[in-house]
C-alpha cells in the first residue's frame, strides 16, 4: 500500500484540532440577525453551497446560485439571482477570477452586505495556475509554491481564523502580505526582497492563482471554519448551532480523507490527462499523477500544436485515462481518444449530477475520486 502523500497526513492528524479550535467572534461591527431571524446567505456554486448549508443546517438555508450544470467562467445572473444578492447579508463565493460575473453585481451590494471572498482566507494551500498542456506529477513544486505541504506547516489554530477580522469582511484593506506567506519560510530558505514583492503582487491579483481551492480537502475545512466565523458573528442567536455544525463537518472530512486515501491507493501512480487543468488541488492531496491537460482555461480552444502535445505525452506516459468535464462539450476529447485510443472518464468539481445540501460538498469529492478510481483501474 502506497505511503499517504505528507499533506494528506497532515490534515488528518489535524482535523481533530481544527474541531476543537476556539473561534474568534469580533465585536467591533454590529450582528444583522436576532432572535428567529437568521442571514440571507448567498454562495455562488454547489461545493461551496455544500459547505455552508452544512454549517447552517437545522437553522437556515443559503442560496445557490450556480446549479453546477453553469460553468462560472462564462455565467449571466437571472433577475431572481440578483435580487437575491441584493437582498444578501453574506455572500460566499471563491475568488473574482473564477465567478468573474459578479464584479458589477458584488458593486451594487447594500453597505450592510458581508462579502466573503475565500481564496483571501488565512492558511490555504494556494497553487499557481500551471502552463502549457502537459507537466509532471506533484513530486514537483509548481512556479514557486513548495508543493502543498509548504502552505500546512501553519499550525492548525491559525487555521480556524482567531485572528479573523470580521471589520473587514470585503477584503479591500486586506494585507496581501499575509496571503503571500511572508512570515512564513519555505524549507528554511530566507526570500530575497525582490522575489517577495513579486509573490506579493501575484498574490493581490490572484490571476495566477488556480482557484478551485475547495478540492484540497484540507482547504475545505478553513473555508467551513471562516463560513462559520461569520455567521457566528452576523447571528449570534445561533453561534452555538454553527459551532456544533461545524464539528459534525470536520468530522465527516476526517472520515471521508480516510476513505479517499484507501480508494486511490492502488492507482496512484496511474497516470491520466484532464479535459481542463482545474484539479491540482486534488492532485496534490492525494498524489495522484496527472501529466496534462488538453486546455489551460475552457474559455481557451487548444490549438493543432496543444493537442498533438497532449497525444505524445499520452504515448510516451503510458496515461491511462482522459477525463472529460459535463460542463463542456467532448469533441476535442473525442477526438484524442481517436488518435490514442485512451480510456475515458467525466470528471466534474463543480458536481453538475449532485442535490444541492449539506452533503454535497463529501459528494462531489467522492464522486471524482470514485471516477477517477473506476477509469484509471482499467490500466492495471
Amino acid at each position: 500500500m502506497h505511503p499517504l502523500p505528507k499533506a494528506l497526513r497532515r490534515f488528518l492528524l489535524a482535523a481533530p484540532v481544527m474541531a476543537a479550535a476556539p473561534f474568534a467572534m469580533a465585536a467591533s461591527s454590529p450582528a444583522v440577525a436576532h432572535g428567529d431571524d437568521v442571514p440571507n446567505v448567498v454562495t455562488t456554486i454547489k461545493p461551496i453551497h455544500g459547505i455552508a448549508s452544512a454549517i447552517m443546517k437545522d437553522v437556515g438555508k443559503p442560496v445557490l446560485l450556480l446549479d453546477g450544470a453553469s460553468s462560472p467562467h462564462a455565467y449571466s445572473l437571472r433577475p431572481s439571482e440578483a435580487r437575491a444578492l441584493r437582498d444578501a447579508d453574506l455572500v460566499v463565493y471563491v475568488s473574482h477570477t473564477l465567478e468573474t460575473f459578479l464584479e458589477k453585481p458584488l458593486q451594487s451590494l447594500s453597505a450592510d452586505s458581508h462579502v466573503l471572498e475565500l481564496i483571501e482566507l488565512n492558511g490555504l494551500a494556494l497553487r499557481d495556475m500551471r502552463e502549457g498542456g502537459v507537466w509532471e506529477s506533484h513530486g514537483h513544486d509548481h512556479a514557486g509554491h513548495d508543493d502543498h505541504e509548504a502552505h500546512e506547516d501553519h499550525d492548525h489554530d491559525e487555521h480556524a481564523h482567531d485572528d479573523h477580522d470580521h471589520d473587514d469582511h470585503a477584503h479591500d484593506d486586506h494585507d496581501h502580505e499575509e496571503h503571500a506567506h511572508d512570515e512564513h519560510d519555505h524549507d528554511g530558505h530566507d526570500h530575497d526582497e525582490h522575489a517577495h514583492h513579486e509573490e506579493e503582487d501575484h498574490h493581490a491579483e490572484h490571476g495566477g492563482i488556480d482557484p478551485h481551492i475547495w478540492l484540497d480537502l484540507a482547504n475545505g475545512s478553513i473555508i467551513a471554519t471562516a463560513i462559520t466565523d461569520e455567521l457566528s458573528h452576523l447571528d449570534p442567536e445561533h453561534a452555538e448551532d454553527y459551532r456544533e455544525n461545524l464539528k459534525t463537518l470536520l468530522a465527516s472530512l476526517h472520515s471521508l480523507g480516510n476513505d479517499l486515501a484507501t480508494k486511490v491507493s492502488p492507482i496512484r501512480n496511474n497516470p491520466y490527462v484532464v479535459f481542463h487543468d482545474g484539479y491540482q488541488y486534488l492532485e496534490a492531496g492525494f498524489g495522484l499523477n496527472a501529466v496534462g491537460s488538453i486546455t489551460v482555461s475552457p474559455d481557451q480552444k487548444p490549438g493543432a500544436k496543444r493537442l498533438h502535445e497532449i497525444e505524445d505525452k499520452i504515448r510516451d506516459t503510458g496515461a491511462v485515462c482522459i477525463f472529460a468535464e459535463p460542463q463542456f462539450r467532448p469533441a476535442i476529447v473525442q477526438a484524442v481518444v481517436a488518435d490514442t485510443g485512451i480510456h475515458t472518464g467525466t470528471l466534474d468539481p463543480l458536481g453538475a449530477n449532485i442535490a444541492a445540501g449539506p452533503t454535497a460538498y463529501q459528494d462531489i469529492l467522492t464522486q471524482n475520486v470514485d471516477a477517477l478510481v473506476k477509469c484509471l483501474s482499467s490500466g492495471t
